[in-house]
């Protein structure tokens, strides 16, 4: 396992450490665990005002990385990092195709209060694409 998929997976792990009570023990790193995800940054987006810079990073690797890692443990591929964004992406498909998950930016949208940001929907469109991904193809989904 790469120094980064290491790091990944232990983020989601914290993640599930960290919020698993509040989840009432759903945090299974399934797709169904991502509307209470979504739920728990809905409600974090009401008091976004209120959470320092540091603490909304945190929040933002800690459910990024979960969401990496349902996409991981559904689809398998590699983690890579992506320097222009600085964050880690979880690539499937390869050398057929080439389908990408970045997550940190679209977490850090809903947590701003943009509900377009869902994260359910956003990953049934990744794990749709990586399902349905001809030869070739080469998709981000960020």
């Amino acid at each position: 396992m790469s120094e980064l998929a290491q790091q990944v997976e232990e983020k989601a792990a914290l993640t599930v450490a960290q919020f698993q009570d509040r989840a009432g023990g759903a945090l299974d790193l399934t797709p169904d665990s991502l509307a209470i995800i979504e739920e728990m940054l809905a409600e974090a987006a009401e008091f976004a005002d209120q959470i320092g810079p540091e603490q909304i990073e945190t929040i933002c690797e800690l459910m990024g990385s979960y969401l990496l890692q349902v996409g991981y443990t559904e689809h398998g591929g590699t983690y890579c990092w992506s320097d222009e964004s600085d964050q880690p992406v979880l690539v499937t498909g390869e050398p057929r195709y080439r389908v990408a998950l970045m997550t940190f930016d679209k977490i850090r949208g809903r947590l701003s209060g943009d509900a377009a940001d869902n994260i359910p929907f956003f990953y049934q469109g990744f794990s749709d694409r990586v399902r349905t991904a001809r030869d070739g193809e080469d998709v981000l989904f960020a």
